[in-house]
């Protein structure tokens, strides 16, 4: 049985169905408007004397035609496209997991525009370079959880990438040992790849076990990164509403501003624990390109893989859908015609 796959070349394309409803708003609008100031000429039933060509449902016709065309125009722009061949493909790369640390002390700003936006922009270009490498994210503070796990599709990987923020584990802390231990039993065992986990975090509040987890990782063949996300002289955790504007910042029980400081000790510790690198973030760069520079030093590994190779494009159809919808649009008069004009199915014959 022949497998296929479905996807869109240019899937932004679709943002344009946007424009769909509020084009139908301001015909709406136009034509009660239009209804009104008639009303205030004369009364209605005086127009079907006056304009009996005049039809109240062809502009409706013509709007719903106009609208499922341009709906078909936008699937065009975004290409849809077909993938029948079906090829194995080895690629040569390693398995990565990003841990990032998303406890409150990420939106400090000593590092603009904040430690943990930073750190999103820094994943996202670390995507960019890699070529065959697979990578996994997991999110953690109190608690560490699978954010993504271990895929080639570096498309998703940014789309997860975008949705990282501060509500996604509710317990706060920093539970770097917990985040190597999940990232240890989310590799695939059975696969001889080369593995690396690179931490990413500020290291405050750090639970007890982080170290011990990082010599574990070693000891299986697992190195481990560290990058300190702050400043030494660090930073108060600003606070927002429910609209995202700022209120104030953090504050202890004695209502002072708590100011969050890198832990780059125990992040030196771990990474050296984990026979990996650590280095600091600044405002000028994010360490990333450092650790990925040392992560190309690995020996990577060649695995096969399934991919769709060959693909199909599909526009041609929704342009030529679009085209006869529009022609028929153009076809359409606004006004009856005069044969239409004179059948009135609910007039009553007199003798």
């Amino acid at each position: 049985m022949e497998t296929s796959i479905l996807k869109f070349e240019r899937p932004e394309a679709f943002y344009l169905l946007l424009v769909v409803p509020v084009l139908f708003i301001l015909f709406f609008v136009a034509r009660y408007l239009r209804k009104k100031s008639m009303k205030n000429f004369a009364e209605l039933q005086l127009f079907k004397v006056l304009l009996p060509l005049e039809s109240f449902t062809r502009p409706w016709l013509k709007i719903i035609l106009i609208q499922i065309a341009f709906i078909l125009l936008i699937i065009a722009i975004a290409n849809p496209q077909t993938g029948s061949k079906l090829e194995e493909v080895k690629r040569e790369g390693i398995d990565v997991f990003i841990a990032l640390d998303v406890s409150n002390s990420m939106l400090a700003e000593d590092i603009l525009p904040n430690r943990l936006e930073r750190s999103r922009q820094a994943i996202n270009r670390l995507i960019d370079k890699l070529t065959g490498d697979r990578v996994g994210i997991i999110v953690f503070a109190g608690k560490a959880y699978i954010q993504l796990p271990l895929t080639t599709d570096y498309n998703a990987a940014r789309m997860f990438v975008s949705t990282i923020n501060t509500n996604m584990v509710p317990s706060q802390g920093t539970a770097i040992g917990e985040a190597i231990q999940l990232a240890l039993n989310s590799f695939d065992k059975e696969l001889e790849r080369n593995k690396a986990i690179i931490i990413i975090s500020d290291g405050e509040d750090h639970e007890e076990n982080a170290i011990s987890m990082a010599e574990q990782a070693k000891s299986v063949g697992v190195t481990v990164y560290t990058i300190g996300m702050g400043l030494a002289d660090g930073a108060p955790i600003p606070v927002y509403n429910e609209y995202g504007k700022r209120t104030g910042f953090r504050k202890d029980k004695n209502q002072n501003t708590v100011v969050t400081r890198l832990n780059e000790s125990l992040l030196q510790q771990v990474s050296a624990a984990g026979n990996g690198a650590y280095v600091r973030a600044n405002n000028t760069r994010s360490g990333l390109e450092t650790i990925f520079n040392e992560i190309n030093k690995i020996a990577k590994s060649e695995i096969e893989a399934k991919v769709f190779t060959d693909y199909e494009n599909k526009f041609q159809l929704f342009i030529a859908f679009t085209i006869l919808l529009l022609l028929i649009e153009i076809f359409i008069s606004m006004k009856k015609s005069s044969w239409e004009s004179k059948i009135n199915l609910f007039e009553k014959n007199h003798k």
